[in-house]
């Protein structure tokens, strides 16, 4: 892979992102234990803490993941990751995320997805997101950020190989969308 950091410092107006470090299991257990936040996503039980504690040490081995923080509170809200995709290994992907309820619906993901991008623009034309297909809510939310629909395909993203609805957003529709961006 390039020399792209996976785990860049990235400010925003309200997030700040850094590195997903050990220390942070207990706050983002804490962001991750509603089990609202899991009902339409495939790993149902990641409220769960058996669940969750492989879920943190799958991002935190990976070295990709992010802690995501609300500025106003200093709380993890959230986290998200960069990472390869298995069928396009000289490409980028962003996914693994999830936020606290309290942001959803409004402009948290936006702004997440934004500095993610950015960067990933840096470095890269195409940011790729892989999507389950029955997580229908994180399917609208890439589409509203500009993102389409590419093809669907069995991914080995996790321990096993699942279908995935495969979003990609170039750096052009992201700078048509967004000129100021």
């Amino acid at each position: 892979m390039r020399d792209f950091d996976c785990q860049p410092a990235l400010l925003g107006n309200t997030l700040r992102l850094r590195p997903l470090t050990a220390g942070d299991f207990e706050e983002l257990f804490l962001a991750a234990s509603d089990p609202l936040i899991w009902d339409g996503h495939p790993a149902k039980d990641r409220y769960d803490r058996q669940v969750f504690e492989a879920y943190f040490a799958s991002r935190l081995a990976s070295g990709k993941a992010l802690a995501v923080i609300d500025i106003e509170s200093g709380q993890i809200v959230g986290t998200s990751s960069y990472y390869i995709p298995p069928d396009l290994p000289e490409d980028i992907a962003i996914g693994y995320t999830f936020l606290v309820r309290t942001k959803w619906g409004g402009n948290t993901n936006r702004e997440l997805k934004q500095l993610m991008v950015e960067h990933a623009f840096k470095d890269f034309g195409i940011v790729y997101f892989h999507i389950a297909p029955s997580n229908i809510r994180s399917q609208k939310a890439v589409l509203k950020i500009g993102a389409q629909h590419l093809y669907d395909a069995e991914l080995a993203l996790s321990t096993v190989p699942a279908l995935c609805k495969c979003y990609g957003l170039t750096s052009g529709q992201w700078a048509a969308l967004h000129p100021h961006g």
